[in-house]
């Protein structure tokens, strides 16, 4: 194990034993999880207090100086500056918390499960389709415990939202419309790539933060955090908050998967997403769903308030309109939701619980890596589908132009450019098999 208080760095690709046949570690309900942790600064550091009832055998982080708070607090875990260094020792450790930029989800936690680890991943799941299918089959593959960091989903009042939707409080759907403050305000977005070239701070393993994302000199205006409008290392808008604002959309009507996508935005850069969008998803009929549309808008663009009777929409949201009335989800969580028209749902019950109560997201996920309940928010059911929804979205923009979808294909039948962007090539020497 690595020295702690020291960085170790990695020179290359590891080479690793076959793991076709390696299987989870069975955990009793009463051990601990030896839990390391890709990402410990900024949303990594939030995600490890939230697990400090486990032990925290490993901290990995590109940059030593946003992980330092979670260093100083865990002298005794081994440290690294280089996931790959850190599977070599792959022995000493149950689980993983990925908490990197969205181009680094899927070689890191593709690898963790083929070596039998239990995955606990940030949002959006991937960053282009292909990677979220591959997540999604390596995750029933190796039957390890995951999760996406959806947390919303885990609040009781998100669950009992959900649960109204699946009772038809609202009847049938007939669209939804799903909006964000994010782009432009928390981030960067329509902006080209900056010219200067500043070097390259000590504290910060530049190669290892690119990873499989093209080569480029490194500038503070992608690290850290505001890397998420750049389309080599983030998902825009619609990637970092459509998953969270349309999960209670998708859960309560179990939508299926669109076939179609429309695009009006402001002008399209090559570096970065649009400052505006508004997309136009178009889902077949699926189950007892008939036909609906789904809207997305971001960059200050929102809905109609028209939808909840001339009511204030907030930064973030999601509006289902239903034959019988309207749910609409305030803010991201989907925790605080309310039914238009007020006066027909004045003496409105809602349905008794069917969804399980669980004590936090991690915890439901801990809960599952010592043999509980699979977690709602796990790859195969929820987190892969859900991710490839919005990064559909996405691919419209990418492209720059409306397209049809065919999801058991994974291919657009209209579009043939679309396909350099569903399954990207990794930079050479950090390609994962069966990814890049």
């Amino acid at each position: 194990m690595a020295a702690a208080g020291a960085f170790v760095a990695h020179s290359g690709c590891a080479t690793r034993p076959n793991t076709a046949r390696v299987v989870p570690k069975k955990l009793s309900p009463n051990e601990k999880v030896n839990l390391a942790l890709v990402g410990c600064g900024g949303r990594g550091y939030e995600n490890l207090k939230e697990v400090l009832g486990e032990n925290i055998v490993a901290l990995c982080d590109v940059d030593s100086q946003r992980a330092s708070r979670a260093l100083a607090e865990h002298p005794s875990a081994a440290r690294y500056d280089d996931w790959r260094k850190l599977f070599d020792r792959a022995d000493t450790f149950d689980a993983v918390i990925v908490s990197t930029p969205d181009h680094t989800h899927a070689p890191v936690s593709v690898e963790a499960m083929r070596l039998g680890k239990h995955v606990y991943c940030e949002k959006p799941l991937a960053r282009t389709i292909h990677e979220a299918r591959v997540m999604a089959e390596t995750a029933r593959e190796y039957g390890v415990a995951t999760q996406m960091g959806t947390q919303g989903v885990s609040f009781d009042n998100s669950r009992k939202g959900i649960e109204m939707l699946r009772a038809g409080v609202i009847g049938g759907p007939r669209e939804i419309h799903v909006w964000t403050d994010r782009a432009g305000t928390w981030w960067p977005q329509g902006v080209e790539r900056p010219r200067e070239s500043p070097p390259v701070p000590a504290h910060v393993n530049w190669d290892v933060w690119l990873g499989t994302a093209p080569a480029r000199a490194y500038h503070p205006l992608y690290h850290p955090f505001k890397w998420r409008g750049w389309k080599d290392f983030g998902s825009g808008a619609i990637g970092d908050m459509g998953i969270h604002n349309a999960a209670i959309a998708y859960l309560g009507l179990g939508l299926g998967m669109p076939d179609a996508v429309t695009i009006k935005s402001s002008p399209l850069c090559d570096e970065t997403f649009p400052v505006w969008s508004e997309l136009c998803l178009d889902f077949p009929a699926h189950g007892p769903n008939p036909a609906l549309k789904m809207y997305w808008y971001d960059g200050g663009h929102k809905p109609s308030q028209s939808l909840i009777a001339g009511g204030e929409l907030n930064g973030n949201g999601c509006i289902i309109v239903g034959e019988k009335g309207t749910l609409y989800s305030v803010d991201w969580a989907g925790d605080v939701h309310h039914l238009y028209p007020e006066d027909a749902f004045k003496e409105y019950a809602a349905p008794a619980p069917i969804l399980p109560r669980v004590k936090s997201h991690h915890q439901e996920w801990i809960d599952a890596c010592k043999g509980g309940p699979e977690p709602m928010c796990n790859f195969a059911d929820f987190a892969a589908p859900m991710t490839e929804i919005m990064q559909l979205g996405n691919l419209a923009v990418l492209v720059g132009r409306d397209l049809k979808w065919d999801t058991k294909a994974m291919k657009s039948p209209d579009c043939a450019e679309a396909d350099a962007f569903i399954r990207p090539n990794y930079r050479e020497g950090w390609g994962v098999s069966g990814l890049g």
